[in-house]
């Protein structure tokens, strides 16, 4: 893994091209209802002993690594749309929908408060992250 020197986030490749950006995770829920941030603080919880595990602010999102980026959480006025990636489409009726991105999956799931950060979603995100781990 590669760190950048300016914005501190966490590559899978040396001098990987990106965007440095001045945002902070705090940046990103400004003006956030108080539900979406404990939402979001309760994901963070749960998922901090997944070893590797890194993350940061891009200009509009938390970006979550281990070996590649696995992990994207939107802050939005009414959710947090929380988007991972897996090789196949995977069905399940918590997904907001599903896209193909070259030749894998972004699997979107919309989160309101922390009472849906359950057993069940966080399977569903240990996938995306495993997923990750192998590429």
């Amino acid at each position: 893994m590669w760190t950048c020197p300016r914005c501190e986030r966490k590559f899978k490749n040396n001098n990987q091209s990106h965007m440095c950006v001045d945002t902070t995770i705090d940046d990103l829920f400004v003006d956030r209802a108080d539900h979406l941030v404990l939402a979001f603080d309760t994901l963070l919880t749960a998922m901090l002993n997944w070893e590797p595990l890194s993350f940061g602010a891009s200009k509009h999102a938390v970006v979550f690594t281990n070996r590649t980026a696995w992990l994207i959480i939107k802050p939005m006025s009414k959710a947090l749309d929380v988007k991972f990636y897996y090789d196949e489409p995977i069905e399940h009726d918590r997904f907001h929908k599903i896209t193909q991105y070259r030749k894998k999956f972004a699997h979107h799931l919309r989160v309101k408060s922390e009472y849906e950060v359950d057993d069940e979603l966080l399977e569903l995100l240990r996938m995306g992250y495993d997923y990750g781990m192998e590429q």
